[in-house]
């Protein structure tokens, strides 16, 4: 099959949804399909580049252009077809000429814009709350949201992103669904709880039963493969291991942002006594809160050094305020062994099966998330029992598993076109 992966995020910037897309397209072109990428343009990087024998086409916005484009650390779709990424997209089907188009992000606005007309099938994925979410994290005043009213999304956006940029957001999520939900084909939910969202706030509780009329796929594709366990540990991470401590540890991993529930984090370790040091693996954020002394804060590691330090922890601790979609880290952490910490609701409920392969906690709840810290510190049985059935229970989230799944999608989206 010819298929054009379309997504917001692809490396050399890094993050579990960019993880993500690069598997998804190594591992479809392993399987012996023809893989073309289409993502943002960012300054710096070429516009045309192999990765590894995929075609990686980045495209501009119209904000993008040469002479309105300003120097920017990462550049972001917005949430409505823009004319120049249109454009791009339609020569570079028109070069390419896909069997389907699977999009991801608001990258997909553009994508249905550009495949109006043509009879190619659209797959979208949900990756987190974005298309009916116009800040993405389905948490309103800091509360998880019940559902998008133009007034409310546009007082949130504003919050997020200022008051221009929160109007333009707010308002394009809303125009853009009519469009988006007329030329999907099928949804892929990355987790239960996002395929709940998608149903209630995106198609509107519609029931649909057939892919041309915007089914849902629950699947997940892991960030890991389990041969890969040992891979990439050696001389050239050194200079990273050795900033881990020597001890046994606790970790953190992800954006320091306070959704990812840092200052939850951070309020529950200081109630411990004598803790085991608490180390944080991500970047810094414009919502970072003060570290306090004694927490370690790791920077600019990269994802081999990171999969290490699951390795070398005790167990990892990762309490998102917001309802995490799917929560890559957490599959990354169970794939090592190691028992985890996490909050519900959210996607977290799919991987932790509570006492069994890890322990849950409400979000938020400070003293929730302190007592099941010390139970893990001192109860090391506990604390292996939970990371030997969290090992057996990843191996349910690699790419193995679920691309095969997404393949048959594909030939039925496929074959559905043809008998248009």
């Amino acid at each position: 099959m010819r298929i054009l992966l379309a997504t917001d995020h692809y490396p050399p910037h890094i993050g579990g949804a960019q993880i993500q897309s690069r598997l998804i397209a190594r591992e479809l072109l392993q399987r012996g399909h023809d893989v073309v990428v289409a993502t943002v343009w960012q300054n710096g990087v070429a516009r045309v580049e192999d990765d590894d024998g995929i075609p990686v086409h980045r495209v501009r916005q119209l904000r993008t252009l040469p002479v309105l484009v300003r120097m920017r650390r990462q550049h972001h779709q917005p949430p409505f077809p823009d004319p120049i990424t249109v454009l791009g997209l339609r020569r570079l089907m028109r070069r390419f000429k896909p069997d389907v188009v699977h999009s991801y992000g608001w990258f997909s606005y553009s994508c249905a814009a550009a495949l109006l007309g043509t009879n190619i099938p659209l797959l979208l994925t949900a990756r987190d709350y974005g298309y009916s979410c116009a800040t993405r994290t389905l948490l309103h005043e800091g509360r998880h949201c019940t559902g998008p009213e133009l007034a409310k999304c546009i007082r949130c956006a504003a919050v997020e992103y200022g008051r221009s940029k929160g109007l333009a957001a707010a308002v394009g999520v809303r125009l853009s669904a009519p469009l988006l939900r007329r030329e999907v084909r099928a949804i892929h939910s990355i987790s239960s709880y996002v395929q709940t969202i998608v149903r209630r706030d995106f198609l509107d509780d519609r029931k649909a039963e057939t892919p041309a009329t915007g089914s849902i796929v629950h699947d997940v594709i892991g960030s890991v493969h389990e041969e890969d366990v040992s891979s990439g540990i050696g001389g050239s991470l050194d200079r990273y291991l050795v900033q881990l401590p020597a001890e046994p540890f606790l970790l953190f991993v992800g954006a320091l942002r306070r959704v990812k529930g840092v200052v939850q984090l951070l309020e529950a370790y200081q109630r411990l006594e004598e803790p085991p040091p608490l180390v944080l693996i991500g970047t810094l954020e414009r919502d970072s809160p003060p570290i306090p002394p004694g927490v370690i804060v790791l920077r600019d590691f990269p994802h081999s050094a990171v999969m290490a330090a699951w390795e070398r922890c005790l167990f990892g601790v990762l309490p998102s305020v917001l309802p995490e979609p799917f929560g890559t880290v957490v599959c990354e952490a169970m794939s090592r062994g190691k028992a985890v910490i996490g909050t519900e609701p959210g996607g977290h409920l799919d991987m932790i099966v509570p006492e069994e392969t890890g322990l849950l906690v409400p979000s938020g709840d400070v003293h929730a998330l302190s007592g099941a810290m010390e139970r893990l510190i001192h109860d090391p049985g506990l604390r292996e029992r939970l990371g030997r059935k969290a090992r057996v229970r990843a191996r349910q989230f690699t790419p193995e598993v679920a691309i095969p799944r997404i393949e048959r999608l594909y030939v039925e989206l496929i074959a559905h076109g043809r008998t248009q």
